[in-house]
């Protein structure tokens, strides 16, 4: 807690001591007399005004987890133990929540014991928003005094990405898994013909295909669809070259994570940032709000190595017959590089792209021009790239079912 004296009080005190200096220099005692109204007004000051700040302060915030976009009222609970006839409040906002109502600021005069409830709204951003402190400042009347007094109250409150409505926009088919909604080819008893193979060692007898055995002259069994799930990569291009684009890919990262917890499929998440985040492979209510805990506080990244972190999780972690999601603008060669390394691991691979053009409004002929050259170039890019895993080429300004909708059959 500061407290200290003002410009005005330092002023007040020169002009009382310069009265008393000339009562005192010219030997005229009755001067001391104009001296006494400074003392008055510095008596009731300190008396009736005396700089005091015992109060206590609560914030309360509605929800640890709000999405993006909404409007959150911040409230405040102030209580004083002593009169304070000018209080200025402050509440410390994070720079990244926009004030939309009220002020976080305050004025106010409190009597001995009263409690007051303010309030303000904020708009939400994506990420980690941390409330550090109340700044509590007191003038008193006369403007000699002032003290300043900051509360240490951390709060904070995670700004989560918007979540779309998705198509799932991939075949379980040839994947391994474990029991679940989605359908997977596999070898024993299942729900659905698939396929004719050769007998392999441990199938049971009564998957043996005998009529296929006595045409081929060698044992032959059934292949069959059952109920299984298959597992889920989600690996996120934090590149800053995708800066303009990046909140909708991490949108289009969270609703698809939302898609597999419904789906019940187990699913893991990679956010190749200049230090990579893996987090393995689970399923689970609790799994998902950790993965879109970590989606909200990521950010570009100008040191980003994809291809090289792809490549070495390949390697080392990751699970073999997943299917891959791979959110990335597509703008960097390492972002490239990272799709094909899939593919030539032999992962089947889905590429949600938001097209990092199509949300620029062009304001000149020059623009307009520049930015059809671009799309151009990018449509040829993304036909090469076909052949690395499904592009689903994402237009902002359209929902992202619209765009999986255009490329997958609904």
């Amino acid at each position: 807690m500061e407290q200290m004296a003002t410009s005005k009080a330092a002023l007040f005190l020169v002009a009382l001591w310069s009265v008393l200096l000339m009562a005192f220099g010219l030997t005229r005692w009755e001067l001391v007399y104009l001296a006494l109204p400074f003392v008055a007004v510095l008596t009731v000051a300190l008396l009736f005004f005396k700089p005091v700040l015992d109060v206590e302060v609560e914030r309360a915030i509605p929800n640890e987890r709000i999405l993006e976009g909404e409007t959150v009222e911040i409230k405040l609970k102030i209580r004083s133990r002593e009169r304070i006839p000018s209080l200025r409040l402050v509440d410390l906002l994070p720079p990244g929540l926009e004030l939309v109502e009220g002020s976080s600021e305050f004025i106010l005069s409190l009597h001995r014991g009263e409690e007051r409830e303010l309030s303000y709204k904020v708009r939400m951003r994506r990420g980690i928003h941390e409330f550090e402190g109340v700044v509590l400042e007191y003038r008193d009347p006369f403007g000699f005094f002032f003290i300043s007094k900051r509360v240490e109250l951390y709060d904070e409150i995670v700004g989560v990405p918007r979540l779309e409505d998705v198509i799932t926009p991939y075949s379980t088919k040839g994947t391994k898994v474990t029991v679940g909604p989605l359908p997977s080819p596999r070898v024993g008893e299942g729900v659905e013909f698939h396929a004719i193979r050769e007998y392999q060692p441990g199938d049971p007898l009564k998957i043996i295909n005998w009529k296929a055995s006595a045409r081929t002259g060698k044992i032959m069994s059934n292949e069959y669809e059952s109920e299984r799930k298959i597992d889920v990569v989600a690996i996120v291009d934090a590149t800053y070259k995708g800066k303009g684009v990046f909140d909708y890919l991490i949108r289009a990262a969270a609703s698809f994570l939302l898609d597999a917890l419904n789906n019940g499929t187990s699913f893991g998440l990679l956010i190749a940032e200049e230090v990579p985040l893996w987090i393995r492979i689970d399923y689970g209510k609790r799994h998902f709000f950790k993965c879109v805990d970590f989606l909200s506080m990521s950010k570009p990244d100008r040191n980003n190595m994809i291809a090289y972190q792809v490549e070495h999780l390949l390697r080392t972690r990751f699970p073999a017959r997943v299917q891959v999601l791979y959110f990335s603008p597509l703008v960097t060669e390492e972002g490239i590089e990272a799709l094909k390394l899939l593919y030539r691991y032999g992962y089947n691979v889905v590429v949600i792209t938001p097209n990092p053009y199509s949300g620029i409004e062009p304001k000149t002929r020059e623009e307009k021009l520049a930015r059809k050259f671009l799309l151009i170039e990018r449509k040829a890019l993304l036909a090469k790239l076909a052949a690395y895993g499904l592009i689903i080429d994402w237009d902002v300004r359209k929902p992202l079912k619209t765009a999986i909708g255009e490329v997958v059959p609904v």
